[in-house]
């Protein structure tokens, strides 16, 4: 007899449903999963017997067992398919008379019958969801992250057993509370703005970026303070808002990044700083089952390159799209994937390569080659894409010894929140989020320039050469400061 329990899958950030097809009949006993299985579900068969014997349900050795993971041409991976399939082969086991149509059923089993927990428990829920699925049995560590989808019921399970009870109607199984978001401030920053000496110029510049979502380059020699105040940066950015928290979680339960063992999931915008060695791939995302990158996992939040020059060309290349898209598609032999990518780049370097070509005080010992082939490692096009380029000077040793401390993160992040707010409600009928994003149409709508700015923005266009896309993304900084000031 053909049992089917439903399930699902990743690919890349996508679900896609799958019937798990466990069919038992006479024949040469074995016990083969078929549909297109990745290795770790093919070993899914050595867990299951294993628990199944361990939580006292005979397994059909005699018998010919086959599952099928269907569609078939879909490939599958992940040891997600665990519990369904011990699922079927109990209802076969024990002869239960059981209606699977209505839930979906995800898990990892241990040898001793525990469920442990998977990647992605809160994207297939949601599919669950969207599928008009009443509820869905998850592993109990994965219960907060799927609560907070509403309106299915979200099962916690721990071990094998308490699914057999629940079908033998022994002890049913409650679903578990909704889970409220919980976004915060980011409480683990290190470096607080009012630490920094000096560099009033580069926060306001900071204070800025954080308001309106826009990238920034800090060029200075080396100890001016350009990572200092890059990793102070997170902590100015305003709390997210709940749609913001829903992405960054779903992210990072497929990528597996979740803290698991607290009660309450409390998020906070990422920060990622990968080392300058990192590949294309690590950055851009990819892989045989596409994962997320670097790119990826900043989403809603920072993502720090310290040193640009010093990362690969080719890495440094994949930045074009994420930046003027908010996205980056990843093509694999597979098949293709779209993850979001939409961040704040921070990114700092050194003038040239001894690092004191800017500084006043400090002779630099470069030739003028060497400063050429350093500066031509970014390419102009990533330069076009970064909307504020900020010289951050060596701080004199006055400031350096001043026990005068500076505005607070906490106060800043106050205004940039309010800042925020005001764009809220200037975005209210369309997608975009803050000023960094606004599309064609909007920069004309909200970012109208006076004469005095219009004439700056001209002289500064004809004499530096500036691109159509610098020039836009000049003007999108005009809501948050005053050309005129700096006439």
């Amino acid at each position: 007899m053909l049992i089917n329990i439903r399930s699902c899958t990743i690919f890349g950030l996508d679900v896609h449903s799958v019937d798990v097809e466990v069919d038992l009949a006479q024949g040469f006993p074995c016990f083969t999963i078929v549909g297109l299985p990745d290795k770790a579900i093919n070993e899914s068969k050595e867990r299951v017997r294993s628990a199944l014997k361990n939580a006292g349900v005979p397994f059909p050795s005699t018998k010919r067992l086959i599952v099928n993971l269907a569609p078939a041409d879909l490939p599958k991976s992940g040891p997600q398919f665990d519990l369904p399939v011990a699922v079927g082969i109990v209802r076969h086991s024990l002869g239960l008379e059981k209606n699977f149509s209505d839930a979906y059923y995800v898990g990892e089993l241990a040898l001793d019958g525990r469920v442990r927990s998977i990647h992605g428990a809160l994207s297939m829920t949601m599919f669950a969801k969207q599928r008009g699925i009443k509820k869905i049995y998850i592993p109990w560590s994965n219960r907060n992250e799927a609560s907070l989808v509403s309106g299915i019921e979200v099962i916690g399970v721990r071990h094998i057993s308490e699914i057999i009870s629940d079908m033998q109607n022994i002890e049913k199984l409650q679903p578990y509370g909704a889970q409220k978001i919980e976004p915060v401030a980011r409480s683990d920053v290190i470096n607080d703005m009012c630490e920094i000496r000096g560099q009033e110029f580069s926060k306001r510049a900071l204070t800025i970026a954080a308001a309106g979502g826009h990238n920034v380059l800090l060029n200075g020699p080396p100890g001016s303070g350009k990572t200092m105040l890059a990793r102070a940066f997170s902590g100015i950015l305003p709390s997210m808002t709940e749609q913001e928290t829903l992405e960054v979680i779903q992210i990072h339960s497929v990528a597996g990044l979740l803290h698991l063992d607290q009660e309450q999931l409390v998020i906070a915008r990422p920060f990622r700083s990968p080392h300058h060695n990192i590949s294309s791939v690590a950055l851009a995302g990819g892989g045989s089952v596409p994962k997320p990158g670097e790119i990826t996992l900043a989403h809603r939040g920072v993502l720090f390159l310290d040193e640009l020059p010093e990362f690969p060309r080719n890495a440094l290349e994949t930045l074009r799209q994420p930046l003027e898209d908010g996205m980056i598609s990843v093509a694999r032999s597979r098949g293709r994937v779209t993850f979001p990518a939409r961040f704040s780049l921070i990114a700092s370097q050194n003038p040239c390569p001894c690092g004191y070509d800017s500084d006043p005080d400090h002779e630099c010992t470069c030739t003028l080659q060497q400063k050429l082939l350093y500066q031509k490692k970014v390419s102009g096009p990533i330069l076009d894409r970064i909307d504020m380029h900020i010289e951050v000077p060596r701080v004199p040793f006055l400031k350096l010894s001043s026990l005068t401390r500076g505005e607070s993160s906490a106060d800043i992040r106050a205004r940039v929140e309010q800042a925020r707010s005001i764009q809220t409600r200037r975005f209210t009928d369309s997608r975009t989020i803050c000023n960094g994003e606004m599309t064609a149409r909007e920069i004309r709508t909200f970012c109208a320039l006076d004469s005095v700015s219009t004439e700056l923005l001209k002289k500064a266009v004809e004499k530096f050469h500036l691109s159509a896309r610098v020039y836009f993304r000049i003007t999108k900084l005009r809501p948050e400061i005053k050309m005129r000031k700096f006439v």
